[in-house]
């Protein structure tokens, strides 16, 4: 039997909220087991408030035959009520997102799904944190790792976008967009297409200037760095074209034309992505040696706690997990 960990991301937020709507919306679905970690007293209220009653068992075992099971990596219970943001919650995050990761590292989980976590508390509380591909990739022991965002429109199409570049601000970005970051970022986008099972890997690069830089009179990154990564990585026997203009690459690429887009920088490549797929954009942590999804939405402390979060994208994640856990056996 398969079994899908979750951790519970900051409390605070909207995270166990939107991880029993899912796992509810989900129940019928199929054979599929829940270990939901984190704080479990607070995901108990949360489960009554929500009507869900769902059976949540503590775990002891993974020869337990119940579906949905809870374990707290901390020893004793987080208190109430906890102010947004608290540096509790942020402590007790990064606690479970390290006890699931190592359970999928041991091989006691097909998937991990990361429910949102909030970088600036997480620092606050005094970790070093840029995020949560870059914390799993160093649990991992491995830096070979890229950013995946992808969902489907109202009809069904997908965008699969995959990101050169992440954290850092626009102003380092040209000096930070290496041949080997553009590399990786290919090689791991066309593994991602054979992972979901497609019937084949047509990668498109997009530019990092306005109009792919107009042959140079916008900024010469285009001819220097990515039209070279792209004609190599042809050479390798890639499907894959570029430098083609951020305006207007993921429209092409909505239609069907490509089956993911490499992305220069993060906004570039997330807000195209999340006009398409709002509520049920997922973030797929490529290269990783185990599968981690996660909701492309954060901690929304503005809502959290009123039952208002929509969990449409945690159950993408969801399913997107199961679909590569199946996918790989």
């Amino acid at each position: 039997m398969a079994w899908i960990g979750i951790s519970l991301g900051d409390v605070t937020g909207v995270g166990p909220e939107v991880t029993l709507k899912a796992i509810a919306a989900e129940a019928t679905a199929d054979e599929t087991k829940y270990l939901l970690i984190g704080d479990e007293s607070n995901t108990r209220r949360m489960n009554a408030s929500l009507g869900h009653n769902l059976p949540l068992k503590n775990f002891s075992g993974y020869d337990d035959t119940a579906k949905y099971l809870i374990t707290n990596p901390l020893a004793n219970p987080l208190p109430e009520n906890l102010p947004a943001g608290s540096p509790l919650a942020a402590k007790a995050a990064v606690a479970s997102l390290r006890d699931g990761a190592e359970r999928c590292l041991r091989g006691e989980l097909v998937a991990l799904v990361t429910a949102p976590v909030n970088k600036e508390a997480i620092i606050r509380a005094g970790y070093k944190f840029v995020g949560q591909t870059e914390f799993l990739s160093e649990l991992a022991g491995t830096n070979r790792t890229a950013m995946m965002l992808l969902g489907t429109d109202e009809c069904g199409r997908w965008l699969r976008v995959a990101l050169a570049t992440v954290h850092i601000s626009i102003k380092s970005v040209p000096e930070k967009l290496t041949t080997e970051k553009i590399t990786l970022a290919i090689e791991l986008a066309a593994q991602s297409c054979r992972d979901l099972g497609l019937p084949r890997a047509r990668i498109a690069v997009a530019g990092l200037n306005p109009h792919a830089g107009e042959g140079g009179e916008f900024g010469d990154e285009e001819i220097t760095t990515i039209a070279p990564t792209v004609l190599a990585m042809q050479k390798r026997g890639f499907e894959v074209v570029g430098p083609l203009s951020g305006d207007t690459v993921f429209h092409y690429a909505l239609k069907g034309e490509f089956d993911a887009v490499v992305a220069m920088y993060h906004d570039q490549g997330l807000a195209p992505l999340k006009a398409v797929a709002f509520d049920s954009g997922i973030n797929w942590t490529l290269g990783l040696p185990f599968t981690r999804t996660s909701p492309d939405h954060g901690t929304a402390y503005d809502i959290a706690g009123k039952g208002l979060a929509n969990p449409g994208s945690m159950i993408a994640a969801i399913r997107l997990a199961k679909q590569l856990a199946k996918n790989k056996t």
